[in-house]
């Protein structure tokens, strides 16, 4: 290994073709694609797969899922300017990945334990009929939704609570304690936007989350009662964990000393 400083690296997919992030035997994962393309970039003249340097991720996302601002660090074997590592790397990587953004960190920098919160955004379309040039990138539902209560019901949410009835059976978090800290519901059109911000999230906890609000959305069940399935504990108590469809990892929040970028242009879209 080089005298190289520790990077962080941006990065932007669509989750509709891979098995989360989090790599796996089968090869089809986003931190797979992406450490595959990073081994060629830092290979001899960008050809031979060279030491694959391994990434470190922000949040881990599942299958399905979206991400605009995945920040990952690495610990380079090379030493090349930052933005050859977007531009070269870019140019191993499908279509539906790309690097964003490449800067130079303090080599105690942690893409995971360094981040103080976590963003999400869930994209619903309200139609009578389903999707069909976004399918795969919003949600979908055929009911109108009720804004008004499904605010008064995320407000609810709101602080530090045992998310235990939002939590998937398989989470590996060592306690379902979370701090939910802004749930902002806004309607642009036919779009309904549903941002989160917490400190860190259970596995499935946004998609959780969201089968409880459209359930009250829809009139099916009244804003009080997502505290009563808070209150709870219990996965059984909530509504149906809602489809990935729609999901986008926003990305974490760093303190100002690391001077991460907080957002990309690709944000820019998204209604």
């Amino acid at each position: 290994m080089t005298d190289t400083p520790r990077l962080a690296l941006g990065v932007s997919y669509r989750g509709g073709a891979y098995q989360g992030w989090q790599s796996q035997p089968g090869g089809r994962t986003v931190q797979d694609v992406l450490e595959a393309a990073l081994a060629v970039f830092v290979g001899p003249l960008g050809r031979d797969p060279g030491p694959a340097p391994r990434t470190v991720c922000a949040g881990r996302t599942d299958a399905g899922v979206h991400a605009l601002q995945q920040v990952v660090h690495i610990d380079p074997p090379v030493l090349r300017d930052p933005f050859s590592w977007v531009r070269g790397t870019n140019a191993f990587l499908p279509p539906d990945i790309a690097l964003q953004w490449c800067q130079p960190v303090a080599p105690h920098f942690h893409a995971r334990n360094s981040a103080r919160a976590r963003r999400y955004r869930f994209l619903v379309l309200q139609s009578p009929v389903r999707p069909a040039i976004e399918s795969g990138l919003c949600g979908w539902v055929f009911r109108p939704l009720d804004g008004a209560a499904m605010r008064a019901a995320a407000a609810l949410l709101l602080g530090e609570h045992d998310f235990t009835s939002f939590r998937a059976a398989g989470c590996q978090s060592p306690t379902p304690v979370k701090t939910l800290q802004r749930i902002d519901i806004v309607q642009r059109g036919a779009y309904w936007r549903f941002d989160f911000e917490a400190n860190a999230f259970l596995h499935h906890m946004v998609r959780n989350l969201m089968g409880c609000l459209l359930a009250v959305g829809q009139g099916r069940q009244p804003p009080g009662w997502v505290a009563d399935v808070l209150a709870a504990r219990s996965r059984d108590s909530a509504a149906p964990t809602f489809p990935p469809d729609g999901l986008y990892f926003l990305g974490p929040v760093y303190d100002p000393e690391h001077a991460i970028p907080s957002q990309v242009p690709a944000q820019d879209w998204l209604p």
